[in-house]
């Protein structure tokens, strides 16, 4: 008898067919992989050869059958996506081309309407104009672009309010009731605004902008306060409005595609699970640069720092994600329930085992580099780091005593950000001699490069060919624009479709947010409290003295010290 297939119902908050597949997406681009399980499942009541037992469902007509489903589904519903914040940086250049990039994919609903809400006076037709300036096409070129642009364009609508106006958010949801013509309505929220007005617009659009019929989710931006006390005061707000399960705290670095591929590297490949623990891991290394200062922006960054800005929250969560167990499953609880496990198991940073830094003037190839003080939004005595390196332990059977590092840093020499994984010398090494009195020359290190030019690299060692028994530094090198030449999508474009489809596994929950800011706060607080002054490193150079005696102390030297590719 085949199995019945019952649609979501109206009520839920997530989309979902079964809490054991938990994979039903509200776009064409996602639902053939949802069938593609379930037809191998048997859940068709398929026989053990792919035959169909089900009468009326001949194998010709199984597409058709699912495209109907999707259709019908998607007939009786509309997504409504608000982008709070509409007239600022982060929505033009991130979230409303990353919306446009899955409308190209075709992973985005039938039925769907953009709104941008701000202060700002703005048409219709005037937001179009300046959204169409940032939106792009897939590096293909397909011959649709322009068509796809215009299409895209004529679902995008804003209506201008105060942040903190519930009657403002009444005039939204009666555009919104009008577009959506009756449909059961699912709404998103994106929050790109400052922190300072997050609990007033989640209070309006709660209580005058919810979907009547359907799930209300609020994506919210970090910082996610500045401390322990203000994230619980900030969480504590957002919830007395919207449940756990509709908040998703979103970090873009969790969405970047080598972050995603971590655990597949780890979980799914046997040479590497059993090697990573401390029995053979030295230390792994967290590394993160840009090769630009604060350009105008400092008002806002010196208020939080490298530490908060960087630190607490990219890699951090990459460090949790690293080091976790393995889960359960796949299911977002079960990750983000190991990742807190790490995060508890750690001990709060010390004050011995941090160097902060900050950017100075420097004269380079002719051209003058200004200081961080010397941005007109910056204070002219701030000590506000811009760099930062930590020496990080997790105290548990698997870490025990490994130093796990971290470096981020504006102004420095090069832009990148990767993990490090150094592992431990061969024990009784043959080839001892020929390396010379350096062995970490002679250490394998696994490389993650997050950005740019995303690769996975394992260094080995290898006998130079000839007559000779001379050895070098190889890498093993998986290149990814030479492995796979499609355009990689952005993080915002992954993590904005788990969002609509109610996946959280690459967002925060609250718990994980609190363990994260107890390992900071004491610090942060130390660091204002005594005023401690960063050290000054020349602008385009590769950071504070300092960083390299921390990493000395535990016996580690950076791996980025090298040449271009190192």
């Amino acid at each position: 008898m085949a199995a019945q297939i019952t649609p979501p119902s109206s009520s839920s908050s997530s989309l979902a067919f079964s809490s054991e597949f938990n994979v039903w997406k509200p776009m064409r681009c996602c639902f053939f992989k949802w069938v593609s399980q379930f037809l191998t499942r048997g859940l068709l009541g398929l026989g053990m050869d792919g035959s169909p037992l089900a009468k009326g469902i001949n194998p010709e007509e199984q597409e058709e059958f699912f495209i109907d489903i999707l259709d019908k589904e998607e007939a009786l519903s509309t997504l409504s996506i608000t982008v709070v914040g509409a007239s600022g940086d982060l929505a033009k250049k991130k979230i409303f081309p990353a919306l446009f990039a899955l409308y190209y994919e075709d992973c985005l609903p039938k039925n769907f309407i953009v709104f941008g809400y701000a202060r700002t006076k703005l048409t219709d037709e005037e937001l179009r104009n300046i959204i169409s300036t940032t939106l792009t096409c897939r590096i293909d070129k397909r011959e649709n672009c322009k068509h796809k642009m215009e299409q895209f364009l004529k679902r995008c609508f804003y209506h201008s309010g105060e942040y903190n106006s519930e009657e403002n958010f009444a005039e939204l949801d009666s555009k919104l009731k009008k577009k959506e013509a009756g449909k059961l309505s699912n709404r998103l929220f994106y929050l790109s605004i400052p922190p300072n007005i997050f609990v007033d617009v989640v209070r309006c659009a709660s209580m005058k902008a919810s979907s009547a019929n359907g799930w209300t989710r609020v994506i919210v931006e970090k910082p996610f306060g500045r401390d322990s006390e203000s994230s619980a005061e900030l969480t504590r707000c957002l919830k007395k409005y919207l449940t756990e399960d509709q908040i998703f705290r979103i970090d873009h670095y969790l969405g970047k595609e080598l972050v995603e591929n971590l655990s597949v590297l780890r979980f799914s490949n046997l040479i590497f699970e059993p090697l990573w623990s401390r029995n053979y891991i030295r230390n792994v290394q967290f590394i993160f640069s840009e090769d630009f200062g604060t350009e105008g922006r400092g008002g806002y960054f010196d208020n939080y720092g490298i530490i908060r800005d960087i630190m607490q929250n990219h890699l951090l969560q990459i460090l949790a994600l690293f080091a976790m167990e393995t889960p359960v499953s796949l299911d977002a609880e079960d990750i983000r329930n190991e990742k807190v496990k790490v995060l508890r198991s750690m001990k709060p940073l010390e004050l011995e085992d941090v160097i902060i830094g900050q950017y100075k003037g420097h004269n380079k190839g002719g051209r003058a580099y200004p200081g961080y003080i010397d941005d007109s939004t910056v204070p002219k005595n701030s000590i506000t780091p811009t760099f930062a390196a930590a020496a990080l332990f997790i105290n548990n059977a698997r870490w025990d005593g490994v130093p796990f590092l971290m470096k981020a840093g504006k102004a420095l020499h090069r832009k990148r950000a990767e993990i490090r994984v150094q592992f431990r010398h061969v024990p009784g090494n043959l080839y001892k001699r020929n390396f010379g009195t350096d062995l970490d020359k002679a250490t394998n290190e696994l490389v993650l490069r997050v950005q740019p030019d995303e690769a996975i690299y394992l260094k080995i060692n290898n006998k130079v060919p000839g007559l000779g028994m001379r050895l070098d530094r190889s890498d093993l090198n998986l290149l990814y624009r030479a492995r796979y030449p499609t355009e990689i999508p952005d993080a915002y474009e992954r993590l904005l479709l788990d969002a609509i489809a109610g996946e959280r596994r690459l967002f925060i929950r609250s718990d994980e947010l609190d363990a994260a800011w107890s390992l900071f706060t004491p610090l942060l607080k130390e660091l204002e409290a005594k005023k401690i002054a960063p050290e000054l490193y020349p602008y385009g150079s590769r950071g504070p003295v300092g960083a390299h005696y921390l990493a000395a102390k535990y016996n580690v030297r950076w791996g980025d010290l090298g040449g271009e590719d190192d």
